[in-house]
Formats: structure tokens, sequence, C-alpha cells
């Protein structure tokens, strides 16, 4: 299965602005526009370039969205976040596909990067569940309130 990021642009973010996720994930997950907003307001500093992608199936559906947030001045502070599959689209592998789809731009973009971090609410089973099972690994840390994941580069280049 094949996810395609595609930029969120004038032409397609109203399409994003409708993605929605389950009910009880609501609480959990920034809305889309949330997630456009950090691209100008820039909220973990000047350093970081916010990237939104709309995320496409292999039949050129919408499914979800994804952004990144780097700092390319470093190794290490690469990021997936505002990252929504839509809730009619979940339970299909998407969510997996998504996070190669991201994390293969970001190390072709950015072949410097050695990790790659997200964060998710402790009470997210289902997110948690995702990117354990990906092969992300908790630090310890807390970020915003929510529990900082680690994808180490190094182990699978």
């Amino acid at each position: 299965m094949n996810v395609r990021l595609s930029p969120t642009t004038r032409d397609n973010w109203q399409e994003a602005m409708q993605l929605q996720v389950q009910e009880e994930q609501s609480p959990f997950v920034a809305s889309v526009v949330v997630s456009l907003a950090k691209v100008h307001i820039r909220p973990d500093g000047e350093q970081y370039q916010y990237a939104p992608y709309n995320l496409y199936n292999d039949e050129g559906r919408l499914i979800g969205f994804i952004m990144t947030a780097v700092d390319d001045t470093t190794t290490w502070s690469y990021w997936v976040t505002g990252f929504i599959i839509d809730a009619k689209e979940q339970g299909q592998g998407y969510g997996r596909a998504a996070l190669q789809a991201a994390i293969d731009h970001i190390r072709a973009q950015y072949p410097q990067c050695e990790r790659v971090n997200l964060t998710a609410h402790a009470d997210n089973t289902r997110a948690r569940r995702l990117y354990e099972n990906y092969g992300f690994t908790a630090t310890g840390e807390v970020y915003d309130g929510e529990v900082v994941y680690r994808y180490d580069l190094g182990s699978s280049r």
C-alpha cells in the first residue's frame, strides 16, 4: 500500500479541512486548521521549517493529513506533526503507510537527519500502538503535555 504526500496549497487546503478523526480521538489530535496556522506562526521558533501535506491513496482519494517540522541545522530535530487519518479511512493500513512516506520524504530531503520525532497524548492508545509497532520508542520526555517518541534512522539506512 502506498500513500502519496502532496503539499497542502491554496488549491487543496479546504479539502484537508474536511478531515475528521474518530470522535473518541478528537481530544488527542490537533485539527488541520491548527497545523496550518503553525506554518505561519512558527510556535517552535524561526529555525523550524513547517511543511503540510495532504495524504492520498493509490486511487487519488484524500485519506489524511500530515506535517513535518524540521530544524535542518541539526541531525536530531525532525518532527512529524499534525497527523490525521480520516475516520472513514482508519484501520486499512494507511497510518503505517503515511508514516513511511513521511519518513522517506524527510530522509530524502535531509540526509543529515539521524532521527525522526513525534508526540502522542498519553491516553491516545491507538496512535501510540501504531507508532510503537512502526518502531518508534518513547523517550521518557514530555513536550507540550504529550509523550515524545523517536525513530532512529541510523539503524535503518
